[in-house]
């Protein structure tokens, strides 16, 4: 390892014909050369003025106007270029306002073979100590990076000369966790000689980015970085020294407001004089002691010099100078930054690795004598592979131990990295194909469930259709009925006024001829009645629904009956006596919590006060535990009675609970019976209510074909007579029609129902058919109306 501070030299740019020299001195000593500049005050500034007038910096050698391009090399590229060619990495440099010379330092000019700078210089010089050095095997690549407006791009491509900048593929910076920077689409070109060295440099310069500026005809508006790679290698040895060496032309500084360019050449400037301000803070940021962070990754520039710039590399800077008056502030500016770059200290290390090929070769050397070594100390030749018996046995093994249940079991399988590899492999393949079973498993439970469910859906889908078609049969049975009883009631009203004789009767015929005409559905004939009775007998059985369940009508006749059972009252009484019941156990558990809650809080006092003694007991043993305790046996007191209560209440909880159980168990008896009791009765009110029809059918026949004439002209005179009194009656009460009479066998009832459907029905005479025909009426109703068939 080699540490040093960065070498920094000075050139003087000679002056032109009309450009008029500074004030400036030249101080050569051996050690080191040291620059004057002398600023004189101007007068117009007045007589007070505190300018500096002289500045002095120290270099490592100032080379003056007259000094050649060899001389130059000599002094500042030969060492570096030495340094290269044992191992470590080197760069060079220059640094100055644009037109101060730094392009003719580095790359040379191009009319005498005598101005050829330093890059060419140093190519024929390495060829030329590899052409002496046969103790080794050289190889060299050259790369030419160029940097313009902050984009990097490769000079060495061929297709820079036939394709536009901005077509080119960019060079990226790419970092790898050493924090090593490498360079993306920048090629590598071999050299193994020094024409094949120049002609990449020629390539490079031609397609460099060239300008004419007021400060300089072809001034460079980019920076570049020439690039020598070197590796080397002692024939039988194992290791490979690697070394670069940067030679680096930076683009001028320039002050816009002097040089007053503008457009294109305004941008490129803007770009130039930001990067070079990166590579300033940079240089400072070294020169500081105590800084924790450098600033590499503000520019490219100075993220590609990062190693050349306080890393492993050996520096050198050249500060190109330009005395000219014009531009003594941008001299004196450079000056001022080849000082803060002196500060900087670098550290080159010996890049030396081993080459992995006889790296392998060697290793390989080795597994043979290890395995020889084996073979001669086990009796065994080893192979790479398992034999078969081999794989047999571990198989049986691995089973065994995986079978056993025993936690502390072990798998031996001897101190052979074969057959420890083949056992891990085994345990990877057998896991991955648990879990591969265990996803296919998955996926047919998975899709089994989706087709249950589906089967489900469809069985609910199909289940719901037949509900519905059910609905609509029910609902246009009913309708049709209602449209044949009426049209049945018109007909027996027509026979019976028809059958009858006398004036009166005629007379009493005719009114009621009248009322019906008004509305004809307000009255039903005998005959009527007993379809209507005997459809009602049937419909509710047609309306139950599969599986058990009631229908509408159903179900409101269960609630009116379950009104009426003896037994409602008992489930009732149950009910509320159950719902105290449960409030009391309720309230006693909560009691008891309270109770433990309690007694627990005893318990930590008790814990306490035996701490609290144990730690006075340290300090007086006799009299601590000689005395009892009076606030310990007065908590003892309270838990036991608090555990009496305890005992007593969850005694109590119990009996609730037992008494809980045995009214659940009535009320569910009581359920049942009542849910019996309603089936029983709902089968016979059927029976009944047909028998009843069958009776009212043949009343009315008798009454209607009796022989007797006085008879039946009187029972016909008093059926009209009651007829015409009851409509007269209706139409003075009820003049909107919303209650109607029926009347049959000198009974009447009247139903309440909707002005548009307004309907004399004549009933049995018995209280419970009656009641069921109502029951079953209203449930009909309010599915018409539901299914928007309510006029109907």
């Amino acid at each position: 390892m080699v540490k040093e501070t960065i070498r920094v030299y000075a050139r003087l740019k000679p002056l032109g014909r009309r450009q008029q020299a500074g004030i400036y001195s030249v101080d050569d000593e051996k050690s080191a050369s040291s620059l004057e500049i002398i600023v004189p005050r101007d007068l117009a500034d007045g007589f007070v003025n505190n300018k500096r007038e002289s500045y002095k910096f120290k270099f490592q050698k100032i080379f003056d106007q007259e000094a050649k391009q060899d001389v130059v090399f000599d002094s500042i590229a030969k060492p570096v270029a030495e340094c290269a060619l044992a191992g470590y990495n080197g760069t060079i440099f220059a640094y100055g306002q644009t037109g101060s010379g730094k392009t003719f330092t580095i790359t040379g000019g191009a009319e005498r073979y005598s101005d050829r700078g330093i890059i060419p210089r140093t190519l024929s010089y390495i060829f030329d100590q590899l052409q002496k050095d046969n103790s080794k095997v050289y190889t060299t690549h050259v790369s030419y990076l160029e940097i313009y407006n902050e984009c990097g791009y490769d000079l060495l491509d061929p297709r820079h000369e036939a394709s536009r900048l901005e077509d080119l593929p960019k060079v990226t910076i790419m970092e790898d966790p050493d924090q090593n920077i490498h360079l993306k689409n920048l090629s590598l070109q071999q050299a193994s000689n020094e024409e094949e060295a120049l002609n990449l440099l020629f390539l490079g310069d031609t397609n460099r980015m060239i300008a004419e500026t007021p400060m300089n005809q072809a001034s460079t508006r980019s920076h570049c970085i020439f690039t020598i790679h070197i590796s080397s290698k002692e024939p039988g040895s194992p290791t490979i020294r690697h070394s670069k060496l940067h030679l680096v032309d930076l683009a001028g500084s320039e002050r816009v407001a002097k040089t007053g360019v503008g457009g294109h050449l305004l941008t490129e400037a803007k770009y130039i004089n930001l990067s070079l301000h990166y590579l300033e803070q940079v240089i400072i940021a070294l020169a500081e002691k105590n800084r924790s962070h450098i600033p590499y990754r503000n520019s490219m520039m100075t993220s590609v010099l990062r190693d050349s710039l306080g890393g492993n590399c050996m520096t050198t800077m050249i500060a190109t100078l330009s005395l000219d008056k014009r531009n003594i502030e941008e001299s004196i500016s450079t000056c001022r930054f080849a000082q803060r770059v002196a500060l900087i200290k670098n550290e080159a290390v010996l890049n030396e690795e081993i080459d992995p090929k006889l790296m392998i070769i060697q290793l390989k050397r080795e597994i043979q004598e290890l395995k020889d070594e084996l073979a001669l100390v086990t009796g065994k030749q080893r192979t790479s592979q398992l034999s078969q018996e081999d794989l047999l046995q571990l198989d049986e093994l691995i089973e065994t131990f995986l079978e056993d249940s025993d936690p502390e079991s072990a798998l031996d399988v001897g101190a052979d990295m074969r057959k420890i590899k083949y056992c891990f492999t085994y345990l990877k393949l057998r896991q991955n194909h648990s879990k591969i079973s265990d996803e296919k498993l998955l996926s047919h439970h998975i899709s089994e469930e989706k087709e249950t469910s589906k089967e489900a859906e469809k069985e609910e889908l199909k289940k719901m259709k037949e509900l519905l078609q059910q609905r609509d049969n029910e609902i246009n049975i009913l309708v049709n009925m209602l449209k044949n009883e009426r049209k049945k009631a018109q007909d027996a009203l027509f026979q019976l006024n028809a059958a009858s004789a006398g004036s009166t009767s005629l007379k009493q015929s005719h009114c009621i001829n009248v009322e019906e005409s008004q509305n004809p559905s307000r009255f039903f004939s005998v005959k009527e009645a007993k379809d209507l009775s005997s459809s009602v007998h049937r419909l509710p059985f047609l309306s139950r629904m599969k599986e058990g369940k009631m229908s509408l009508g159903c179900q409101e006749a269960f609630e009116v009956f379950k009104q009426d059972h003896a037994d409602s009252i008992t489930i009732e009484d149950n009910k509320q006596l159950l719902k105290q019941r449960f409030a009391e156990a309720k309230c006693l558990g909560e009691k008891i919590n309270e109770v433990r809650n309690r007694i627990n809080h005893l318990k930590g006092e008790i814990t306490q006060r035996h701490i609290r003694r144990a730690a006075l007991a340290v300090s007086s043993p006799s009299e601590v535990l000689d005395a009892l305790d009076p606030v310990e046996a007065k908590l003892r007191t309270q838990i036991e009675e608090e555990k009496k209560s305890y005992k007593t209440m969850f005694n109590r909880l119990k009996g609730l609970k037992v008494e809980i159980e045995h009214l659940q168990l009535l009320m569910e008896k009581a359920k049942m019976k009542l849910q019996k009791d309603f089936e029983v009765w709902w089968t016979e009110g059927g029976t009944n209510l047909q028998t009843q029809q069958e009776k009212t059918v043949l009343v009315s026949s008798l009454n209607t074909t009796m022989v007797y004439p006085q008879f039946v002209k009187s029972s016909q005179d008093l059926s009209a007579n009651s007829f015409s009194e009851t409509a007269r009656a209706n139409s003075n009460e009820d003049p909107s029609g919303k209650n109607s009479s029926i009347v049959f066998n000198n009974l009447t009832t009247k139903i309440r129902t909707s002005p548009s459907s307004s309907t004399s029905i004549p009933l049995t005479g018995d209280s419970q058919t009656d009641a069921d025909i109502l029951a079953f009426i209203k449930a009909r109703q309010s599915i018409l109306q539901k299914k928007g068939l309510g006029n109907k």
